[in-house]
């Protein structure tokens, strides 16, 4: 029986995440906590892994019912704590001294910060994709490679690559179910590029994503022939969730059915 394996949450937009057993639906779809924060600069652009090489090496940690903080430089030893509400000045100082230029943390308890906002549903991907991708490479273990695709659930007992049965035609929706909440698939992710400690980024970015399309090929050819399915330097699936989800909970342990292929029900999709 597939079902989820594990739920991570990522307070801050592009820093590290936080395992969790069980995450609750916004109306946004979104998981809550997920995302909720996100670091700008002072024209509002968001400073991220793609345009600041500074946020692979600031390492959070984060006390979900406390609200606090805490961060800390790769490679140092000390960690610098802040209430993330009363103390919001104390952090963006901390953090504009890092990168060098003023910044803010902002903060959207309705949808978070997601990178595909017309699928902000809670991310997918299969615990065994991970290690499969993870064998790849000699010196990145399942969880720093779990670190660098940074999906918000992973799901058990099925092979490899199963979030590939999630898309079929490009008119059509895979809907599915994980607990008593149905999603839909949207369309597959690149991952996001992160440093680990053992594979450099800027060394091992270029070289992730042709092994990766390279590998996939190799593995799936059958894919490559459906022409349909042109993502070969991606993983992971973005989801949406319809409104009427919101408030419900996800478990690790809950069961996952595939349930229909057809034209998107987004705006009737039942409880």
């Amino acid at each position: 029986m597939s079902y989820v394996a594990s739920i991570h949450i990522y307070p801050v937009k592009s820093l590290d995440g936080i395992a969790v057993s069980q995450a609750t639906i916004l109306a946004s779809g979104a998981l809550e906590g997920d995302r909720s924060f996100a670091i700008c600069d002072a024209a509002g652009e968001l400073v991220n892994t793609k345009r600041n090489s500074g946020v692979r090496f600031l390492h959070l940690s984060f006390d979900m019912k406390k609200r606090i903080a805490g961060l800390k430089i790769q490679d140092t030893e000390q960690e610098f704590f802040f209430h993330v509400d009363r103390e919001r000045p104390g952090v963006e100082c901390w953090l504009s001294n890092y990168f060098g230029f003023p910044v803010k943390l902002i903060e959207n308890l309705l949808t978070g910060f997601p990178d595909d906002t017309t699928a902000p549903g809670p991310s997918i991907i299969s615990t065994e994709t991970i290690a499969e991708v993870a064998s790849w490479f000699p010196r990145v273990c399942v969880n720093e490679m779990r670190q660098r695709l940074r999906a918000n659930i992973e799901i058990g007992d099925v092979p490899a690559f199963w979030e590939d049965q999630l898309f079929s035609q490009s008119n059509e929706i895979v809907r599915f179910k994980i607990g008593t909440v149905i999603f839909e698939a949207i369309n597959p992710r690149q991952p996001c590029i992160l440093s680990t400690p053992n594979y450099g980024a800027k060394a091992g970015d270029l070289n992730f994503k042709n092994l990766l399309t390279a590998k996939q090929k190799e593995i799936m050819p059958e894919l490559v022939k459906k022409g349909h399915l042109n993502y070969f330097s991606r993983l992971i699936v973005n989801t949406r969730i319809a409104p009427q989800s919101a408030e419900k909970i996800l478990h690790i342990g809950d069961e996952v059915q595939i349930i229909t292929v057809s034209k998107s029900l987004f705006n009737t999709i039942p409880d």
